[in-house]
């Protein structure tokens, strides 16, 4: 794979996804946001996939958008007048596509759709869509040089990339407002005592450490198990009636006590480790249960 704004590596089932703008602190661009969500959607569908890990080149994980283009810089239609009605009924009709959804909600959406684990391995200043972006992702190990700002209101605007729905469910929402009102950068262990940041690490150890985080998920599990875990996970957690998680866990649980879960259960009577068949493609006839309420990526 290609990218102008990004480098793709697989290795041994990880991939490493890299913010590649270097000299301009990896800022964000409508490319760069086209390029994330393509990225993702491939790994999505690739089996070789285990899990992904994004970080930044350079100095810097991502400094936000990139201000100095011309135009509006966040790549929207200014001659647009648009309504929730054009978002909710006509959302990938061209010009809402393309003039009034938020780049980067496009990217935190990919990311969330995603069906295997997401580890943000953030390297540096990570402000603004920089922070928002890994708000999807499941753990976010830091350096000790990483700085990290919701800033929008400083510059007269909100909240994007659908942080006001990640960041409450990570930090609690007067966490959340806290960061939000202020709009300070945070220290790496300022994040960690927020509770945004899982751990701290030294430059040279940082990729390391989240290397050894996703091998440690996804070593010895079913893809099929993984897949669904993270999308229950998320999903379940934001329905309004445990009684509509049930439905969805008591399907999960049929499709997999049927399919790797037998593995799984010999291997641990047997005392041996388990040799699961599936792919994280293999999915269950129900999967995306979610579909039948809404549609609306």
């Amino acid at each position: 794979m290609h990218y102008e704004t990004l480098a793709a590596d697989l290795d041994e089932g990880l991939l490493l996804i890299t913010l590649n703008r270097p000299e301009q602190m990896n800022a964000f661009t409508v490319t760069m946001a086209d390029e994330l969500v393509d990225v993702f959607r491939w790994a999505n569908e690739e089996d070789a996939v285990q899990a992904v890990i994004v970080t930044g080149a350079g100095k810097a994980f991502c400094a936000g958008m990139d201000l100095s283009v011309a135009g509006n810089v966040f790549g929207l239609d200014e001659g647009l007048d648009p309504t929730l009605k054009d978002m909710r009924e006509q959302p990938h009709r061209p010009e809402i596509e393309r003039g009034v959804r938020d780049t980067g909600g496009r990217v935190t959406l990919a990311i969330y759709d995603c069906v295997k684990p997401v580890i943000g391995a953030i390297n540096g200043a990570a402000v603004g869509i920089g922070a928002t972006m890994t708000l999807a992702m499941d753990a976010r190990l830091a350096s000790n040089r990483a700085r990290i700002g919701f800033v929008f209101g400083r510059i007269g605007i909100t909240p994007e990339a659908c942080s006001t729905w990640f960041l409450p469910r990570i930090v609690g929402l007067p966490q959340a407002l806290e960061w939000f009102y202020s709009a300070d950068i945070l220290t790496a262990e300022e994040a960690r005592e927020g509770g945004l940041v899982k751990a701290i690490f030294e430059p040279d150890a940082l990729l390391p450490a989240a290397r050894a985080l996703a091998r440690k998920w996804v070593e010895k599990r079913s893809p099929v198990s993984l897949a669904l875990i993270r999308q229950m996970t998320y999903r379940n957690s934001a329905l309004s009636d445990p009684a509509q998680a049930h439905e969805v866990d008591s399907l999960s649980m049929f499709y997999t006590s049927v399919g790797d879960g037998k593995e799984g259960v010999a291997a641990f009577n047997e005392k041996r480790e388990a040799l699961f068949s599936a792919k994280a493609s293999d999915m269950p006839s129900f999967y995306p249960w979610w579909k039948e309420r809404s549609d609306r990526r």
